[in-house]
């Protein structure tokens, strides 16, 4: 996708305090990613060049054909519009192959809605420049809607779809065929070689009155407009002034190209988002290879206010490129391009702290005017993304943490009602099951994850074992804090070798700060009862009332390091697509 990650961990949002050289970093992570995000650091995303081209069209003109134009909006939840861009005006054509591309960002926790619409060009326009075309003067010829993931989807990215429309001669409302069009997809990606950097520093500022700074790196590119856009970011490393950081990659495609500048920024961690710069050089990725060949470190340097002069100060720091090397990086589209697919299951906590199902004030009531509980939304909303990445659209669903009818409790039943198999039919088939799961089963407890994760991490090894196409996400939807905090632990360990990551949301007011030790972002790399490490972050927690009302959605927030926590898992198995 060509974004920054840390090399063999959790991709380009992997934790900035969570894993480290150093056992005891355990510095929090959010204050870093809101300081990036207000620097222009968004997760993993990807620019795609969108083909065109059309069969049977209408023909609306009279002594020739038709003169047909696409135009392509992006569609909002709320039904705006948004134009992305128009093709050139192809003359005398039913069935027109555009040259000019539409330009989109691709943002896989996006769901994205297409809007295409072709116009017939009249003929005293026809020396008007596209974008300048007022397009309530052309006639339409027809439209067509579709998500960009299911074109993305498809093997070859190409998807093709009706175009529909009124007959003009009828009255009739019913809409009608009124051509087919063809979209393409093709990622624009300039590089896919990525440069691995293992950076050090000596001699840091101490910034600390009882101990020492806790630096952090931060690698940004110089735009046109002067400004430093964010691209990569190291760990922090607790109380050190000779930090020597783990591996980091770099795109040299999103860098922009090996002689682009780049600031390279080393910060002194506060809690508070305000950290201290520390010191920075600018150098670009040419220049960091040659630090690296010959050994030699690069002074830092702080910007420093002289009257009015802006100066600099060369500081005793110094930075350092232990290592420097290049690989070839497949992109997250390659995998799916290739057949790869991403497996939904659903996991939903069914302890009696929801409160009963049939009252109001019970996080499982079922409101009769449509209005989705919290359960409910988290379904809908992360199913609606994910969908798309699977073919047959069945999805295992669970239930844990309640009696079924004539039961003792049970930590992982089949929300279908079902004691063989526990799949069920697309999103819809969730969202009935747990219907009538809530009036067949008594809620009960305690809230166990371990049975759940073992479940899942079950089917991942066998999907492995067959050398399935599949990486597989299991939604936890809870309420409360786990019981079985280093059972869990035990699972996710274990379950870090295999293609499966865990999406966890937590609804209602409970105090969730002990499950943010299972999402590394914010906490430790986890560690399991023997001592063994897990190889990976698999785990993405939000708490459902932190996001509420702000700018990132619940959707945006779970799933912005899936395509990463992915390319990690892919890349430690040297997993790659078939050429």
């Amino acid at each position: 996708m060509g974004n920054c990650c840390l090399a063999g961990d959790g991709g380009g949002q992997s934790a900035v305090g969570g894993s480290s050289s150093h056992p005891d970093a355990n510095v929090p992570n959010d204050a870093v990613e809101g300081f990036l995000k207000s620097r222009g650091y968004h997760g993993l995303y990807t620019q795609i060049e969108l083909s065109l081209s059309a069969l049977n069209l209408r023909d609306r003109d009279v002594l020739s054909k038709s003169d047909p134009m696409v135009v392509v909006h992006t569609k909002g939840r709320d039904g705006s519009l948004q134009e992305i861009g128009r093709t050139e005006v192809v003359l005398n054509s039913l069935s027109p192959q555009w040259i000019k591309k539409v330009i989109i960002t691709y943002y896989f926790e996006m769901v994205q809605t297409l809007l295409f619409r072709v116009y017939d060009i009249d003929t005293q326009f026809h020396g008007v420049e596209e974008k300048m075309l007022k397009l309530d003067e052309q006639q339409l010829l027809g439209e067509a809607t579709c998500l960009l993931s299911e074109i993305v989807t498809k093997r070859d990215r190409t998807l093709a779809i009706d175009l529909v429309g009124k007959e003009k001669s009828t009255s009739s409302t019913h809409l009608k065929k009124l051509g087919q069009l063809k979209v393409h997809a093709e990622e624009c990606v300039v590089s896919k070689t990525t440069a691995e950097l293992v950076f050090r520093c000596t001699d840091l500022e101490n910034k600390e009155l009882f101990s020492k700074s806790d630096p952090f790196l931060v690698v940004s590119k110089c735009v046109e407009s002067g400004n430093a856009i964010p691209i990569c970011k190291t760990e922090v490393l607790k109380n050190d002034l000779n930090p020597l950081w783990k591996p980091v990659s770099i795109s040299i495609s999103r860098a922009g190209s090996k002689e682009t500048p780049l600031i390279i920024e080393c910060f002194n961690f506060n809690s508070s988002g305000r950290h201290d710069l520390l010191g920075k050089v600018q150098k670009s990725l040419a220049d960091l290879e040659k630090l690296s060949s010959g050994g030699q470190g690069e002074h830092m340097f702080v910007p420093i206010s002289i009257g009015k002069d802006q100066q600099t100060k060369v500081l005793k720091s110094r930075l350092f490129v232990d290592k420097y090397s290049e690989s070839i990086h497949h992109t997250f589209l390659d995998y799916l391009d290739n057949g790869f697919e991403l497996s939904f299951m659903v996991a939903i906590d069914f302890t009696a702290s929801n409160g009963n199902p049939r009252l109001p004030d019970s996080l499982h009531y079922i409101d009769h005017s449509g209005r989705p509980n919290a359960y409910q939304k988290a379904i809908q909303d992360v199913g609606e993304v994910l969908q798309c990445y699977d073919s047959d659209r069945k999805f295992n669903a669970w239930g844990f943490g309640a009696r079924p009818i004539d039961g003792p409790v049970s930590h992982c039943f089949n929300l279908n009602g079902s004691s063989g198999h526990s799949k069920v039919e697309g999103i819809n088939g969730i969202m009935m099951a747990y219907t009538s799961a809530l009036f067949n089963v008594t809620l009960a407890g305690p809230t166990l994850f371990g049975p759940v994760i073992t479940a899942a991490a079950r089917i991942a090894s066998q999907s492995l074992a067959a050398n399935e196409k599949k990486y597989f996400v299991l939604l936890i939807i809870t309420d409360g804090v786990i019981t079985d905090l280093q059972e869990t632990k035990d699972a996710l360990v274990n379950a870090s070798d295999l293609p499966l990551s865990i999406l966890i949301v937590g609804v209602g007011g409970a105090d969730f700060k002990e499950m943010e030790v299972l999402d590394a972002d914010k906490g430790e790399r986890l560690e399991s009862t023997t001592g063994r490490v897990a190889t990976r972050d698999i785990v993405q927690f939000v708490p459902l009332r932190d996001v509420q009302g702000g700018e990132m959605s619940v959707v945006q927030s779970l799933l912005e390091e899936l395509p990463s926590q992915f390319l990690t898992f892919m890349r430690n198995r040297d997993i790659r697509p078939n050429p």
